[in-house]
């Protein structure tokens, strides 16, 4: 008998998954430079980062950019920097995600736009646009439109991939950042599929694709999730995925090709979940959740890309991109996994799991198709108070110990450690003058440009946008008039309406069992009294375009909880939005949060404003993903206090908030 008969082995290795990193800085030049050492690595596909400018619509001269250029991303301003950004990378071979929501027609446009000046035809082109807006109302914040029209825009990019560019994947249906929110398995597989039905629904309902051809539909949505540290219930919840999809697509959709019901998905393993305390340990949590969307062959993701250890600290260096890229090479190709079929069918214990999850799944899927949709959901502000209700729970377990972070709550005496011997030499460094060289680029093109076809091209968005017609070609041409991103998000704004989503803190859980949250309170109470104020004011304020607003809700939720008058406006203020609120509302103490990078930025601009305004003794705090450096330059500004996320118990938190009021009030203890 064959050897491999016996041992259970394949007649064949499985090739392995597409590998890619997350890549994208300061210009579009450097990317592509990264881009060219990473696929000389045997990186085998694309992952494209975009700084927060792009994903919300803005030009780099526009005023919410200042400091935000080329910080979490690559700008790309118009086709010029979609040009240089693929130099020398031939698009027609290449398998490129983009990680872009709100303005996933217009990258998309300049991608097919690129790879036709490259002599290659749209139907060879084979990629991702993530193109999934609902999650960007629950947790990342780059939203521009509201959710009915955003949906259109979505119809519109798969109804047109379906012909032009029939190996693209249009839409990457996103849990990623649904877990990060907050979200438990359980939510995490309903709320993202009742997405996906939202897609579909609005694909149906567009009347732009034959009934017969849905399936084809069916079959170019991708998932893009989250594998945490606890890897085996990852791999259920993979398996769940897969599970609820193929009853959906057939029972909801008529889909009768099992291959077109394929759960497909690609995965980026959990970057918050990354420490800043004792980094080193992010390297064994990597690769533990790299197993979880790899060891179940059914449910194995189609492809992969890991954070770097260092990304709790600052911007990975690409030599850190480098160390996760063999992370995953030694997996696919050292070692035997790709060998066997699925480890774990006929397990009791995974099935039971399984069966866990989905039921539960199911329950969420159904709430929110009874309210009427994932839309409704969002809008009534159910979805994020959920989110927030479950990120309050998990940091109440971490902080109450229940819930054990290696080297944060638990473990804590440390050598030092020689990877951060260097300082800030431990993460990517990105030049001030980028950003200024961006602003000056944007400004000469927009200078050399044809500006009587830029107008007919915009006129012609605008005009479509007002009907239901397909918007791909209307922006195709803005594309080759060289519109800018600004430009062309300006213009269906006009049209649209901007949209500010519900901050979901109505609805959000008190600390529970927190033994100190009494005492706080009591301090809360008493410099009210002190100050003769009634309740203390705090204002939480979320400056530039960083739209991660997990922190700000959970330190406003425990704040209020404590006794805390709370003012959160929600995501993407200016520094003079900030200040007036701070001055309208009388508030006692004003706290920033900044993960983007851009606090050297957006916090001097909010104490210039505040003093400007005559309130140069409102303290204010900064929270955020900020280096030592930066720290003591803020302080020397006239920060109060500066958190980062070691920073992790937030009853301690608000109990120095306390403290800095007193302090700025001349009250003693």
């Amino acid at each position: 008998m064959d050897d491999k008969a016996v041992s259970g082995r394949l007649p064949e290795r499985d090739r392995p998954w597409v590998m890619r990193t997350y890549a994208g800085h300061s210009s579009a030049a450097a990317t592509n430079a990264l881009f060219r050492r990473n696929l000389a690595k045997g990186q085998t596909g694309l992952s494209v980062a975009f700084d927060l400018p792009t994903q919300t619509g803005y030009d780099p001269d526009h005023e919410l950019a200042a400091g935000e250029v080329g910080r979490v991303g690559v700008p790309v301003a118009h086709l010029g920097d979609l040009r240089a950004l693929f130099d020398g990378i031939p698009l027609a071979d290449m398998n490129t995600s983009m990680t872009i929501n709100a303005p996933a027609m217009w990258l998309l446009a300049l991608y097919a736009t690129v790879g036709e000046e490259q002599g290659a035809e749209p139907a060879r082109f084979a990629g991702t646009t993530q193109n999934d807006i609902i999650k960007e109302y629950l947790s990342r914040g780059t939203y521009i439109f509201p959710p009915a029209a955003s949906l259109r825009l979505t119809a519109d990019v798969v109804a047109y991939t379906l012909t032009a560019m029939p190996r693209w994947n249009p839409v990457n249906i996103c849990s990623y950042h649904l877990q990060e929110a907050g979200a438990t398995p359980v939510q995490e597989v309903g709320f993202a599929l009742a997405t996906a039905v939202a897609v579909l629904d609005a694909v149906r309902d567009s009347g732009q694709v034959p009934a017969e051809r849905l399936g084809d539909v069916v079959q170019r949505i991708s998932f893009f999730v989250n594998a945490g540290v606890r890897f085996v219930e990852e791999m259920a919840k993979m398996r769940a995925f897969g599970r609820l999809w193929n009853e959906i697509t057939a029972e909801r959709y008529g889909v009768t090709d099992p291959k077109q019901r394929r759960f497909r998905y690609g995965v980026q393993v959990n970057s918050l979940g990354l420490t800043e305390a004792q980094p080193e340990n992010n390297i064994q949590r990597i690769v533990l959740e790299m197993l979880g969307v790899t060891l179940s062959r059914d449910a194995r993701a189609r492809a992969v890309q890991l954070p770097a250890w260092n990304e709790a600290l600052g911007l990975p260096r690409p030599w850190d991109q480098q160390w996760s890229l063999r992370m995953q090479q030694v997996l696919a190709y050292e070692s035997d996994l790709l060998e066997y079929p699925d480890l774990f069918d006929g397990s009791y214990v995974v099935t039971a799991l399984v069966d866990e999850i989905v039921a539960g799944a199911r329950v969420e899927l159904d709430r929110v198709l009874e309210m009427g949709g994932v839309v409704a959901a969002v809008e009534t502000g159910y979805l994020k108070s959920a989110l927030v209700g479950s990120l309050a729970e998990r940091r109440r377990r971490m902080e109450a110990g229940t819930d054990v972070v290696v080297g944060v709550n638990r473990f804590t005496e440390t050598e030092p450690s020689p990877l951060t011997a260097a300082g800030a030499e431990a993460v990517q460094q990105v030049d001030p003058a980028v950003e200024e060289a961006a602003v000056r680029s944007v400004r000469e093109w927009r200078a050399a440009r044809d500006a009587d076809a830029v107008a007919v091209a915009l006129d012609r968005l605008r005009a479509d946008a007002a009907t239901a017609v397909n918007l791909m070609p209307a922006t195709l041409a803005c594309v080759r008039a060289g519109v800018t991103t600004g430009e062309w998000a300006g213009a269906l704004r006009g049209v649209f309406g901007e949209y500010r989503a519900p901050t979901g803190l109505a609805g959000g859980p008190g600390a529970g069992g927190d033994a100190g949250l009494a005492g706080v309170r009591e301090r809360v109470a008493a410099t009210a009294r002190e100050l003769g104020t009634g309740r203390l004011r705090l204002l939480v304020g979320k400056p530039g375009l960083d739209g991660h607003s997990n922190g700000a809700e959970q330190i406003a939720v425990r704040a209020r909880d404590a006794g805390f008058e709370v003012v959160y406006q929600g995501i993407r203020l200016t520094a003079g939005q900030i200040v007036a609120a701070a001055v309208e509302e009388d508030v006692d103490l004003v706290g920033l949060s900044v993960l983007s990078g851009s606090h050297l930025a957006a916090v001097p601009a909010v104490l210039a404003g505040l003093r400007a305004a005559g309130r140069a003794d409102l303290p204010v705090v900064v929270g955020g993903i900020i280096p030592a450096g930066d720290a003591g330059q803020l302080r020397a500004a006239g920060v109060a206090r500066v958190f980062t996320p070691k920073d992790f118990a937030l009853t301690g938190i608000i109990d120095e908030l306390v403290t800095v009021v007193r302090e700025a009030n001349g009250l003693s203890g």
